[in-house]
């Protein structure tokens, strides 16, 4: 290092300092800060190589840090030295964790009336020596925990799609917190929050949120829990990859959504919870599963549709059985003006009927009254010499003729007709009968 030059002896000293004192000056503080820029910048350029960590981006800067077990010291890089930089290592910014080697000297901005001084070593050069002791180390902590099995135990719980109860373990004034409330407002979620709070950056931070951890599992009701914290570099986000919280959180019965730093920022915390989002916003987001204001609104909405099909539903069905119930009425006057109409036909036809036949009848019955006195007209000029012969014909086989001409009719005591001898003979007493009279007789062997 160049030898420390003395700052120029003040003759007339605008005040006359703390009596006593042997100390030089007082000298006016932006004449102090200019001697002390220029006796920084005096001392030697070196080389540097340590962890980068905290890199941001300015208008006219680039900060970050470098770092090791036993300090770390503030740099800065004009913009136009960063982008050689990146040309000359294809373009590939160096991410935070990675050893880098450094080049360049002290810098000093003396601040001004409205602007604070800040210290930086300012960098001319840098190149990446390779991921550094702490990406090393947080790379074999995860291999560990996975082959484990504890980067899963987390994911196997059952994530509540509405749960009543919420642990939140963020930073008491964080941006976090508010995020997280704006979150569930706009969810319209009305349940219960329990706030766990604790650090969530330093050395402290870790147990602290083990602790808290502990605490919201001891509350049988919170379904959920929420680790939150806004955006950092590498450096402040080191406590989420502690090992005893990671294990802590991969045994805990409570599925755990983990929302540290932003969306480019990885920690341990993100591959052991169940759920890893990149926001607070994202993380009441992903606790509460159902939007519960669009959900009434939709909920509201189904309800009035369905009073109004309801109602039409009932009007409907209202004329329906209104006009049913006229129907039967309204049928059995139709019936009735059928029925009427078919009487009235049945009784003409009836009557149209009954005259035609009458009509038939009476033809018929005169062609048979004709007939008839045809008939007779013929049997009284035919039948009286019929009758005639057939009396002739009957009086030929009259019995009574027969014994007229002699013969004598043998009979039973009773009047039967003996018509053989053995007959007559069986008898023995029988009648004789001729034309005038009858005689008895008996028959002798």
């Amino acid at each position: 290092m160049a030898p420390s030059s003395p700052l120029p002896p003040r003759a007339t000293p605008a005040d006359p300092g703390i009596p006593g004192s042997d100390l030089a000056g007082p000298f006016p503080v932006g004449e102090y800060a200019a001697a002390l820029r220029l006796q920084l910048r005096s001392f030697t350029r070196v080389q540097l190589v340590g962890e980068l960590v905290n890199l941001r981006s300015a208008r006219a800067r680039v900060y970050f840090e470098l770092r090791d077990s036993t300090g770390a010291i503030p740099c800065a890089v004009w913009l136009k030295d960063w982008d050689s930089i990146l040309a000359r290592t294809g373009h590939e910014s160096p991410a935070e964790g990675m050893q880098v080697v450094v080049a360049g000297g002290c810098d000093f901005y003396p601040g001004s009336a409205t602007s604070s001084p800040s210290f930086s070593f300012a960098v001319a050069d840098l190149r990446v020596a390779g991921e550094g002791d702490l990406l090393a180390r947080i790379d074999r902590l995860r291999k560990l925990l996975d082959a484990e099995g504890l980067l899963e135990r987390q994911q196997r719980l059952h994530m509540p799609l509405l749960p009543r109860t919420i642990g939140v373990i963020t930073g008491e004034s964080g941006k976090a917190r508010d995020d997280i409330l704006a979150a569930l407002a706009r969810r319209g979620w009305a349940g219960r929050l329990v706030w766990g709070f604790a650090p969530v950056q330093d050395r402290h931070a870790a147990p602290a949120i083990v602790r808290a951890l502990g605490d919201l599992a001891a509350v049988g009701e919170v379904e959920v829990a929420i680790v939150a914290r806004g955006g950092g570099s590498l450096a402040d986000l080191l406590c989420f990859c502690d090992e005893t919280l990671c294990r802590t959180v991969a045994l805990l019965g409570v599925p755990v959504i983990a929302s540290v730093g932003h969306h480019t920022d990885r920690t341990l915390l993100d591959d052991v919870a169940a759920v890893s989002c990149s926001t607070p916003t994202h993380a009441a987001e992903a606790a509460v599963g159902v939007d519960c204001l669009r959900a009434r609104s939709e909920a509201a909405t189904t309800a009035a549709r369905l009073r109004e099909h309801g109602r039409r539903a009932v009007l409907s069905r209202a004329r329906l059985l209104a006009t049913l119930s006229r129907a039967p009425a309204g049928h059995l006057a139709r019936q009735r003006t059928q029925l009427h109409q078919q009487l009235r036909e049945a009784r003409a036809g009836s009557r149209r009927r009954l005259q035609s036949e009458r009509a038939l009848s009476e033809r018929r019955l005169l062609v048979l009254q004709r007939k008839a006195q045809a008939a007779l007209s013929d049997c009284r000029r035919r039948h009286p010499h019929e009758l005639h012969q057939l009396a002739l014909t009957l009086a030929a086989h009259d019995p009574q003729r027969t014994l007229e001409r002699g013969y004598a009719l043998v009979q039973s005591t009773s009047g039967e007709p003996l018509a053989t001898a053995a007959s007559a003979s069986e008898t023995k007493d029988v009648r004789l009968r001729f034309a005038d009279a009858t005689v008895p007789a008996k028959i002798l062997p």
